[in-house]
């Protein structure tokens, strides 16, 4: 089969190069698309919390507002009807996806002229509606960017379409995280906002002149069977895993609702820790914002590199032991001066360690996944990995007002204990049932799925099923 796929005439995914996003407007296109996907999960997340904590929010409440971002998780919910609603009027005019796009991202935008105007100390709630709408939105525009990336080109460009998506993803964080800071340090939230607002419209611009692709909907004549539909997309897959792992499943979902649950736990008191230290929102923008997310991308080059010289298995390990170690660097802050080397110090560990552990994590999941079976499988996944960890975190600001924030982040990283244990307990199971699960006669040994050999780095271009989203790891 080796020697087959060598010769397959079928064609394999390119890398990006850098005129691809200018000889194909396709590529073009992704990256604004991305940018605006990217733009508005910080303004509900990190860069919400440290706006909350530098108005003087009490830190409870900032723990519960975490809660208006789980649309992002949830969003699997309403994803299907997507391809089955159309928006009136703009359906007709720019087709289903392109409708969807432009409707979210002008709904998204105007719920951050809603934040933009609603004052912490006196409208919270509108504040927090407002942030939710901001969350519901964009998590919407990025299930219909995901289905117009998949269905706008073939499987040789989807590698080149998730690593352009996930490069216009990055600039929008960088914006919406340091570029939202130095506005608000010289001109305040408002403007902030305002204009956070105002760049949704570089995505806004994209849609409408992006190519419709609008996969056919089924014949109207055609039985539909919603037991027998339910049963294909959601009970067959679930029972191949069980098929596979036996009882052991169990001990792999909970290691995998558990492997980032102290990422997710301590980033929401992240923020608002840098306030109370008297950190300046110019000093966050550029030593978090700025050179945090550069280092976070060496942890996820880091982890590649780790599982293809090390192997999936020891990689999981070492992931799960210093992303939750790494959170002691945030409680040695805690206990220390404001000074911008020691920031700089504990972001730089923290973001190296997550990002190194997201990779490992993906790659994890990616193996645990069957061909036939691999999206609906890999979204369970996804969502079980980020789910848990958001329900807990809103309960960090009642743990940081009791305790305080130094044993607050050493009980996050005392989480990583049975996450270790788990993971030498069941992280060996993919390889272990893979040479079970035979493939089809034919299918190509690359063939994604459960792997038989040694993991490479699990991104969009080797597993074009997987959303980029997830692949981006947390941020």
């Amino acid at each position: 089969m080796a020697a087959d796929s060598k010769t397959s005439p079928k064609a394999q995914p390119r890398k990006l190069r850098l005129r691809d996003i200018t000889e194909d407007k396709r590529v073009a296109q992704m990256l604004a698309l991305g940018f605006s996907s990217g733009l508005p999960l910080l303004l509900v997340l990190g860069t919400f919390t440290l706006r909350l904590a530098d108005s003087g929010i009490d830190i409870k409440t900032i723990g519960l507002f975490s809660y208006v971002a789980l649309p992002y998780s949830l969003k699997f919910l309403w994803a299907p009807s997507i391809d089955r609603v159309d928006v009136p009027f703009l359906a007709k005019r720019l087709g289903r996806k392109r409708a969807w796009m432009v409707t979210t991202q002008i709904a998204t935008a105007l719920a951050l002229v809603l934040m933009a105007f609603a004052d912490p100390k006196d409208q919270l709630a509108l504040l927090g509606v407002g942030a939710f709408l901001v969350a519901f939105c964009a998590a919407t525009q990025d299930v219909v960017i995901d289905g117009w990336r998949i269905e706008a080109a073939g499987t040789d460009l989807q590698g080149i379409m998730a690593a352009t998506s996930n490069l216009g993803y990055r600039f929008g964080l960088i914006l919406a995280g340091a570029g939202a800071l130095y506005v608000a340090a010289y001109g305040g939230w408002t403007l902030a906002y305002l204009s956070m607002a105002a760049l949704m419209g570089i995505g806004l611009i994209a849609a409408l002149l992006a190519t419709p692709y609008d996969r056919p909907r089924e014949a109207a004549t055609g039985k539909r069977d919603l037991p027998t539909a339910v049963r294909r997309a959601v009970l067959e897959p679930l029972t191949d895993l069980h098929a596979r792992m036996g009882n052991a499943l169990f001990a792999v979902l909970a290691l995998v609702a558990l492997y980032r649950m102290p990422d997710f736990v301590s980033g929401v008191m992240a923020n608002p820790l840098y306030i109370k230290l008297g950190y300046g929102k110019a000093e966050i923008a550029t030593i978090v914002k700025l050179f945090g997310i550069w280092v976070g991308i060496a942890g996820g080059f880091a982890g590649g590199w780790s599982i293809a010289r090390l192997g999936m298995f020891p990689t999981l390990v070492i992931g799960a032991f210093i992303a939750a170690a790494s959170h002691l660097s945030l409680a040695w802050l805690a206990l220390g001066e404001p000074e911008q080397w020691r920031l700089a110090i504990a972001v730089s560990i923290e973001s190296l360690c997550g990002s190194f552990a997201g990779i490992a994590l993906i790659a994890y999941m990616s193996s645990l996944t069957t061909p036939g079976f691999a999206a609906t499988q890999y979204a369970l996944f996804s969502s079980l990995y980020a789910l848990p960890g958001k329900l807990v975190a809103g309960t960090s600001g009642f743990v940081v007002a009791a305790y305080g924030f130094p044993t607050f982040f050493a009980m996050t990283a005392a989480v990583g204990i049975p996450v270790v244990a788990l993971c030498f307990a069941v992280g060996r199971i993919p390889q272990r049932t893979a040479p079970e699960a035979a493939e089809p006669e034919g299918a190509p040994a690359t063939g994604a799925g459960n792997p038989t050999g040694p993991v490479g780095l699990a991104s969009a271009e080797a597993s074009p099923e997987i959303s980029p989203k997830a692949a981006r790891a947390q941020t």
